[in-house]
């Protein structure tokens, strides 16, 4: 389970206005860890997409490799069998 990108440009940069304004900002008043909350948001930003991901696991060995979005792809759970 991984966080990704959302396949709709409109819709990611709705997800993006809010994740980089409003998680960090939430981040520091709910735990006083603003910087925390701001690397946790670039880190997903920076996380490749599904399909890019897929192929990373195939690429690693791993055979009937798929995934399902999840939250319309906000998050995805990706699987696979490895032998």
């Amino acid at each position: 389970l991984e966080f990704s990108q959302l396949p709709n440009d409109g819709l990611q940069s709705l997800y993006d206005l809010y994740s980089f304004n409003v998680i960090p900002r939430m981040g520091q008043v709910i735990a006083g860890d603003r910087d925390s909350y701001q690397y946790l948001v670039e880190s997903i930003r920076r996380f490749p997409d599904q399909e890019t991901f897929a192929g990373m696991i195939r690429a690693a060995g791993f055979g009937q490799v798929k995934y399902r979005n999840l939250s319309l792809g906000i998050a995805a759970l990706h699987s696979g069998w490895k032998l």
